[in-house]
């Protein structure tokens, strides 16, 4: 959908009010798998809700250093779709919304969940879907205008780049606009990652039957079409998100309730580790910490909740790794890991005491 221009100011949008039991109409715009998980399955929903929240086992971090959990508490924001740890300001997480909203951008301070910075971009006209958002060599920001709630039809889509502030204060930062276009055919995506040693931009499409890691032109031109191809397949995963760890060498692609994590192998990715994330709601985004120990998760809504999770190849991930191949595996990419074994055998634990309790009730 179309967005009004940004050139006039900010001015903050009420949070909207929607009556009980009427669908969010946002969701209705989505194409028809999503429909399907968020509409017409309701109990399947809420049967993942439930396991994830029963299987995991939250990551925790000092509260001064700003990788823990937090709530995002600006009432503008919410549709949160990107997330991205500066690397220049500690603590901070460069996020923004998905839609209805403008040329902005809104540095959140992790330990208080307030927004400390609104950025204006100036010189990109109106954005139709931003999705994604990424750090790059630097200190630059990289904004993906890659959604297509219409399922992939949109001719061209573009990607923002503007230097990050040195001073977090509101203000106008004017960015270079990039034409975008596939070598096989306009699609929907969410996810872009920026290398963070050559600078080389990347897409992740969003399909439900899996998608492709799309790898664009070594530098970007502003005068002319960028034209992104196909350099790896990412299988069983409708991906919401990725990231790339800080020294270029993982990445990590998420979906609404999975996520895997590869070697990046220069971009011709090797599968690694199927990984287990904290359910949110409707999980939209993920970076790695900026000193790349951690991932943190987040999501969509009102007040949306951030929540870390130890990276993969950390001393917890390396522990579990052994039970994480099979944890899952029929979830098509939506599995939970081996490093949540410990949950997954107290709740296995519980569940036989209550089925066992009820019937020796039934037999009395």
């Amino acid at each position: 959908m179309r967005r009004t221009g940004c050139e006039s100011g900010h001015a903050p949008r009420p949070t909207p009010v929607r009556e009980a039991g009427l669908p969010d109409e946002r969701l209705m715009n989505r194409p028809a798998g999503w429909q399907a998980w968020g509409m017409r399955r309701p109990f399947t929903l809420l049967a993942a809700a439930l396991l994830t929240g029963a299987l995991a086992v939250p990551a925790t971090a000092a509260d001064g250093d700003g990788d823990g959990e937090f709530t995002i508490r600006d009432p503008r924001i919410t549709e949160s779709s990107g997330l991205a740890a500066s690397h220049r300001h500690p603590g901070i997480y460069w996020t923004h919304n998905d839609s209805d909203d403008g040329a902005y951008l809104y540095a959140v301070d992790s330990r208080t969940g307030e927004t400390v910075a609104t950025i204006t971009m100036t010189g990109v006209g109106s954005p139709r879907d931003v999705e994604a958002v990424s750090i790059g060599p630097d200190n630059e920001i990289w904004v993906g205008d890659i959604g297509d709630n219409l399922g992939g039809t949109w001719p061209h889509v573009w990607i923002y780049r503007l230097p990050e502030p040195k001073t977090l204060r509101d203000q106008k930062i004017r960015a270079t606009q990039y034409v975008v276009k596939y070598s096989d055919g306009a699609r929907d995506a969410e996810s872009l990652v920026v290398h963070p040693k050559t600078g080389r931009v990347y897409i992740v499409d969003k399909n439900e039957k899996g998608g492709h890691l799309y790898e664009g032109p070594a530098d970007l031109t502003p005068g002319g079409t960028n034209v992104f191809r196909p350099v790896a397949a990412v299988p069983d995963l409708e991906a919401t998100d990725a990231t790339l760890s800080p020294d270029g060498e993982h990445l990590v692609v998420r979906s609404y309730f999975g996520a895997v994590a590869y070697d990046w192998n220069g971009g011709r990715i090797k599968r690694k580790e199927r990984l287990g994330v904290p359910f949110l709601g409707q999980g939209e985004s993920v970076t790695y910490t900026a000193d790349g120990t951690k991932l943190m998760f987040g999501a969509e809504g009102a007040d949306s909740p951030v929540e870390p999770q130890d990276a993969p190849g950390g001393s917890d991930s390396a522990a579990a790794q052994g039970g994480s191949s099979s944890s899952g595996e029929g979830a098509g990419g939506d599995g939970l890991s081996g490093g949540l074994k410990t949950g997954a055998i107290a709740a296995a634990a519980a569940l036989v005491v209550v089925v066992g309790l009820r019937r020796l009730r039934r037999r009395g």
